[in-house]
Formats: C-alpha cells, structure tokens, sequence
C-alpha cells in the first residue's frame, strides 16, 4: 500500500483563524472561550462557549458563494484555502478526478433549521427558503470544499459525532493508501452554537455550567463538570508519498495507522472499561506496525466530563500498558473547547505541529488531580521533547472511537 505524508495545514479555531494564528494561541496558552454572543442566553443553564472570533467569510471566497453556505461550510472552505495554498496544489497540474474530499461535520446547519422552522411557524410552509436542505445538510461541507476547488474526485462526508474529523482523515488516509486518490483534502467543521445547539446538550447535561472560562473547560481535573462547546474548523491535505515527492512539497509527517471502533455500549457514555477506545488506538498502532511503546504522546479526546475522562484514560492504560504512565497526555480542548465533528481535524493538525515543533502543550487549567486519572497530562506547563510517534483520539455519542497515529517522516 503507498505511504501517506500530510503536506498542509488549515484552521479556523476559537483562538486564532490560521494554523499559524492557532499555534501561537497554543504556545501562549490562550483560552478561547468566553461569554456566548451569537444569541441571548437568559433563562439559559449555560452562557459560555469557544466561538470563533472575527471570522469574515469574504476574506476567503466570493460573496456571492458564501451566501450559499451556512457557517459550517464557510469555516471549512476557508480552512481548505489555507491548507491547499499551505500544501502549494496547483490544480492546474492535477488531474482534478485525482483529487478527492473526506470533510464532515457532526450536525451540519442548525442555524438553518431554526431559522426556517421560525418562518415555518409564523408565515407558512410557502415561506420557507427553497435552499433550506442544501443549506442544512451535513455532507455539503465537503460538497462546498469540491465546488469551490475544482476537486472532482472520491468526495465523502463522514458524521460520527464528535468522532468526524478524525474519522474523516482516517478514511482519506485509506483512500490514498489504496490509489484511489492521489490527494485527499480531509478533516471536519462545526457551527453549532445556536440557541437549540447549546439548550439540547445542556438539556443533556454534558455542557459544563461553570461560569469561571479559566475552570470550564479542565480535561482531567476531578473538578471537571462537562465541556464547552466549540465551533471551527480543521483541514489537512494527505498525499501520496511518491505524489509529494514528484512535486518538491513540504513533508510535515506522515499517516502511519487509523484504528476505528465501537463500543456498542450507550448512546451517549463510554464503555466503562474503556476497551472500545483501547481497541482503537492498538488497530492504529498495528496498522502502523509498531510496538505500544514506541507511541511518546496522546493528543486525548479529553472532553472535561466525567465519564469520558475516567474511561479515555482507562483505554490509554489497556493500549499502551505499563508504558502508559511515560507517555505524555494533553488535552487542546483545554484551550478551544470541544468542536464536536472539527475537533478531530483540529487536534491532529496539534499532533503534527507538535511533531514538528518537538512540542507538547500542557491541559491548560488543571488544577485538581483525580485519583483515578494518573497519567502524565501535561500540568505543569508545556514539554520540550522530539516526537517521533503521536496519537489522536476521537470518541463520539453512539460509541465511534477513532485513532489516528502519526509519525516524524522520515525519508
């Protein structure tokens, strides 16, 4: 099977709209979240969220075009600009039916639905916009992301919740490995801070109603009490080794295992011995025919509840064994809050920049050690060290675990 190198990067995230705006965010240890603006929250359990800030969208496409696409596909195009522009794709020297699309986003346009479900109510199903579908639908993100590039070949739409993203990049990873794409733009966008968006999951009490920004958002901490919810988007563009290399492109590192599960346990917690996502994370490491330890860091899904804390670092311990106590763990939802389908896309571009950088950034805000999570998470500020094998997890609400393993490139 031909090797997979990822050769650019793109973000919109609630710290910075650029990698570079992004990364520097994460090495000055920035916390994006803050009071909710896209709504009133009175009579609302929570007020806070990660929203992006200052995003325009006539900045990255036609004006025209973006006013054919909600927010969540606006994040994604504008995500994909940067990383083909990063990657350095001329389109016009690719076979476009060679270029292909893995992008998903969890729930697609919920601004969309309520909006039109209002006109619905007050004015009659004659006034709803002719667009409404095409506007909503989750799988127009990677449509949007083809139209605007000219990319024409395998283009799919992974939602597997909170799992997207990574999902997404796991199976343009297995698109390229067996010829069917030369190149795969993959990742995962969001925009679900909405009135419905943040009363649905607060109604399900998985959103924190902490008020302090500084102790919301605390992956690990005993004192978590939920996530804060996220909105952005994460793209990377995955080659084939010998496509990279016949065009001089920049290697950041390269994709070596996806591992994909499910815990066919509860629709909303983990498996409580956490062997889903164990099982996860050692199909990547087998996919990527390396031993358990050898893996130096785990970028951990790491949401701030309860339950996915305990059992993510469970499943740490059954994958990596004893070796689990050297390796280090973080969680960026510490800073950027939880982007649900973008948050796959968002913590491998983490896991390469780390990999890249030699770089570790610590789980911002952590204060309070858990008993039953003692793993190495990164508390006392950020690690220097060289990062040769690095993993992100995904978990999403039905029981999708995801693992992504990569590696420094090494020619």
């Amino acid at each position: 099977m031909k090797r997979v190198v990822v050769t650019g990067l793109g973000a919109i995230t609630p710290i910075g709209n650029s990698v570079e705006e992004f990364w520097n965010g994460i090495k000055e240890q920035k916390v994006g979240i803050g009071p909710i603006t896209k709504f009133d929250t009175e009579g609302y359990k929570v007020h806070i969220a990660a929203e992006v800030k200052g995003f325009a969208a006539k900045e990255y496409m036609d004006v025209k075009a973006s006013r054919r696409m909600e927010l969540f596909s606006q994040y994604v195009v504008a995500a994909t600009k940067e990383a083909l522009a990063d990657a350095g794709i001329d389109m016009e020297k690719e076979d476009p039916f060679r270029v292909g699309v893995s992008v998903g986003s969890g729930i697609g346009s919920l601004q969309a639905m309520e909006r039109e479900h209002e006109k619905l109510l007050t004015k009659g199903p004659n006034r709803v916009n002719p667009l409404l579908v095409p506007l909503m639908i989750c799988n127009m993100a990677a449509g949007n992301v083809g139209i605007q590039f000219g990319l024409r070949g395998k283009n799919i739409n992974v939602v597997t919740a909170c799992a997207t993203g990574t999902h997404s990049i796991g199976e343009a990873f297995r698109s390229i490995q067996h010829g069917e794409a030369d190149v795969m733009v993959a990742g995962g966008t969001e925009s679900s801070i909405t009135p419905i968006g943040v009363a649905g999951f607060a109604a399900l009490t998985a959103l924190t109603e902490q008020e302090d920004v500084s102790r919301a958002s605390i992956p690990f901490d005993k004192e978590r009490s939920g996530f804060v919810m996220g909105e952005g988007a994460g793209v990377v563009v995955l080659e084939s080794l010998e496509h990279a290399k016949a065009r001089g492109a920049k290697i950041y590192a390269e994709l070596v295992g996806y591992g994909a599960t499910c815990d066919a346990y509860h629709i909303t917690s983990p498996i409580e011995d956490g062997s889903g996502a164990a099982r996860a994370m050692t199909e990547a490491i087998k996919d990527a025919g390396i031993s358990p330890d050898e893996v130096d860091y785990v970028n951990a899904h790491g949401t701030s509840t309860h339950h996915n804390d305990l059992f993510e670092t469970k499943a740490i311990k059954l994958a990596l064994g004893d070796h689990a106590y050297d390796v280090k763990v973080n969680s960026t939802k510490s800073m950027i809050g939880h982007l649900l389908g973008a948050a796959g896309g968002v913590e491998f571009i983490t896991c390469v920049k780390s990999i890249e950088e030699g770089y570790i950034h610590p789980t911002v805000g952590y204060q309070v050690p858990d008993e039953e999570c003692d793993l190495d998470y990164v508390t006392n500020g950020p690690v220097q060290m060289d990062v040769r094998y690095a993993i992100s997890n995904s978990l999403g609400f039905g029981g999708h675990n995801a693992s992504l393993l990569v590696k420094k490139y090494e020619d």
